[in-house]
């Protein structure tokens, strides 16, 4: 499990990374093609993600 999590986060980092500022749609695609599939992950979840990606945070915590 932990290094599900791990990858959960260097993935969620990198897009961060790359597209803080983009709209929540484009932010929420890349999130869903590129996240590890991780049980209890949840579209609302990624959703929240998206939004904090596009307003410029990285909510990795890295």
């Amino acid at each position: 499990m932990r290094d599900t999590e791990e990858a959960l986060f260097m993935t969620v980092h990198g897009i961060a990374g790359r597209m803080a500022g983009q709209p929540v749609p484009v932010v929420m695609d890349a999130l869903l093609r590129q996240l590890p599939k991780a049980p209890g992950l949840e579209v609302s979840e990624i959703r929240k993600i998206a939004e904090e990606i596009s307003v410029g945070r990285d909510p990795s915590g890295l």
